[in-house]
């Protein structure tokens, strides 16, 4: 029996897992920087240039904007480049990452923390329960699989040290966390 069969029967024996665990996790109006982003996603900034070029994960808060301009990415955003670097070192083709990454672009990030990633390494197969993963790997299909569940705890802890921007809707521009804007405009005034 492998580990992974046996974490899931031991899981399933313990009862189910606590979902508003991952209710928590940083609203989608904070913003993170490239440099962020790739540090906590465990990717180079080529990666993440080339996979928002070419709209495999792009940032949903801002793109860039020609020269100069900063890209800010959500920490959905940031939990799909995960799942995508997951999927990249275990041997999955980039081609069928897209596929998987399709499925996952409009779900909301607690939708995406229920699910487990399978796959036998041509096709990735999404599992919502234990029994559909145990079925998948009791039909020969599966040979490794990503947790997300495991993959958003882990982000979450890991992003609070890092900081974020967060969005200021009159001016539809972002501000670092903790920004006064108060003091701002009494500064600008003065002026």
């Amino acid at each position: 029996m492998s580990d992974l069969q046996q974490e899931l029967e031991l899981s399933a024996v313990e009862g189910p897992v606590q979902e508003t665990l991952f209710d928590i996790g940083p609203s989608d109006e904070v913003g993170y920087r490239v440099p962020i982003a790739c540090q906590v996603a465990g990717i180079t900034y080529r990666q993440l240039d080339y996979w928002a070029r070419t709209d495999l994960v792009k940032p949903s808060i801002r793109g860039a904007k020609g020269s100069g301009s900063q890209r800010l990415y959500s920490f959905k955003d940031i939990l799909v480049l995960k799942i995508v670097k997951g999927l990249l070192d275990t041997g999955i083709s980039l081609q069928n990452i897209r596929l998987a990454v399709d499925k996952l672009r409009n779900r909301g990030v607690n939708d995406i923390a229920e699910i487990t990633l399978v796959s036998d390494g041509a096709t990735v197969y999404e599992c919502r329960s234990n029994e559909e993963v145990i079925d998948l790997l009791g039909g020969g299909q599966g040979v490794f699989g990503i947790a997300v569940p495991q993959i958003m705890k882990d982000l979450t802890g890991t992003i609070a040290d890092f900081p974020a921007e967060t969005i200021n809707p009159e001016l539809n521009d972002p501000q670092p966390a903790g920004f006064d804007e108060l003091a701002d405009r009494r500064r600008r005034k003065s002026s």
